[in-house]
């Protein structure tokens, strides 16, 4: 097969994940990342592209004679911009508009699961406060309040008191996420334990990818506020081979048929955000794209080619092998910058990557940093990903935490105890 040009779009973890699993491709020409960050500069050309100006990518695309698109974070998805490549002629990887409403409206997704008997936790949708606030005082607590829109990961509140339930409502509603919140879906709570699921699909077929747990809560022992994701490790053992074929066969791909049914295919990674009740696996909601940081623990246990996959998953011609993953685990935790997932504290000075990436099995990937001159950055909430192969959680964890330390930070901080589950299961 002839060598392809590669534009992944994003500047996150995520991304830099991506890279340097994209330029392990043998059918990688050169990989472009818009508009990038200092860590995929290291594997691949950063350009400066705004991926919300549909008509200057794919120009883009067509000068540089691009073969593959990866579109990494979901707002692009959910923007429309697969459509547009599509459109041009651009194989990509990824959704389309239609297709990435499963993230981009928690109440699309519910709809879904009511109508194809998807199995989920009950719920109801409401655009109004008054409402919703006699709704949550009538079932009582515990009880999830969900923004229905994009909310970097904080649109969610598990609320364990009625008191903490009608506060996210009033604070839904008060405008805290914008039009996101302009509607809330309400969940029965679900007891379990929760795990990510991934699969590859091509719009008639899926294949399962990977699993992992991520760790929401900004503090030690799951405590705090919602974040974007704290760390993961993969595989994530609490998700057996029986619960995986149940998650294909009662999940994802009745989503499928559900989207086809839409004259929507789903192309890309169906990311599913499970919780592993009594009864089995239930959606919590879905994703449309790699998770972060689950992309940073999965992508480096990843021994195939994922440009073809990808290219086949645009394609429509997914293969019939289950892709392939080294039996080793993998652990990323998150250095993130004070204040997060407040405001956070910018611009202080990071150094010591170089101590840390010597270390053995360990991968720094970049989320939220930039340059002066030689100096680097703090410049988001999360920050850097360390990343640790070994071959179990524990001795990840081990090598991850020492990475961590010989990181030179004061402004940044991690949680301690990522991986605890597992830890508690391989003991």
């Amino acid at each position: 097969m002839e060598k392809l040009q590669i534009l992944l779009i994003g500047s996150g973890g995520r991304e830099h994940a991506l890279a340097n699993a994209l330029t392990k491709s043998p059918l990688c020409a050169k990989l472009f990342i818009a508009p990038g960050n200092p860590g995929t500069a290291q594997v691949g050309t950063n350009v400066d592209l705004d991926p919300s100006d549909h008509a200057v990518v794919v120009r883009f695309c067509l000068d540089q004679r691009v073969g593959l698109v990866v579109v990494g974070p979901e707002q692009p998805l959910i923007g429309g911009l697969v459509d547009a490549l599509t459109a041009a002629g651009v194989p990509t990887f990824g959704p389309t508009r239609t297709a990435a409403q499963l993230e981009g409206s928690k109440g699309f997704t519910k709809d879904i699961c009511r109508a194809h008997q998807i199995p989920t936790a009950g719920y109801e949708r409401f655009a109004d406060q008054g409402k919703a606030l006699a709704y949550v005082r009538a079932q009582g607590a515990p009880i999830v309040v969900k923004a229905d829109g994009l909310a970097a990961g904080k649109g969610v509140v598990v609320a364990m008191t009625l008191a903490e339930a009608e506060t996210a409502v009033e604070t839904m509603f008060g405008g805290a996420f914008g039009a996101s919140g302009a509607e809330v879906v309400i969940e029965d709570y679900l007891e379990g334990e929760e795990a990510s699921f991934f699969a590859i699909c091509d719009g008639m077929r899926a294949l399962p990818f990977a699993t992992a747990q991520d760790h929401k809560r900004v503090g030690d022992g799951d405590v705090g506020p919602n974040t974007g994701g704290m760390g993961a490790y993969s595989p994530a053992s609490v998700v057996t081979p029986e619960i995986a074929a149940r998650v294909m066969d009662e999940i994802v791909l009745p989503t499928l048929q559900a989207m086809r049914d839409r004259g929507a295919p789903f192309r890309g990674v169906l990311y599913a955000g499970l919780m592993l009740t009594k009864e089995g696996p239930k959606l919590i909601e879905y994703n449309v794209r790699f998770g972060d940081p689950e992309a940073q623990a999965i992508l480096p246990r990843f021994t195939g080619d994922l440009a073809a996959l990808m290219l086949a998953a645009a394609d429509g011609v997914l293969p019939d092998a289950a892709p392939p993953f080294s039996p080793r685990a993998a652990l990323t935790v998150v250095l993130a910058a004070r204040g997060y997932p407040g405001t956070p504290e910018t611009g202080t000075e990071i150094s010591g990557l170089d101590r840390a990436e010597a270390l053995p099995g360990v991968i720094v990937t970049h989320a939220g940093t930039r340059r002066d001159g030689e100096r680097l950055l703090a410049a988001g909430g999360r920050v850097l990903n360390v990343t640790a192969l070994a071959d179990s959680v524990g001795e990840a964890r081990d090598r991850a935490y020492a990475a961590v330390k010989a990181i030179d930070w004061p402004g940044g901080f991690c949680r301690r105890d990522i991986g605890w589950r597992e830890l508690g299961r391989e003991k």
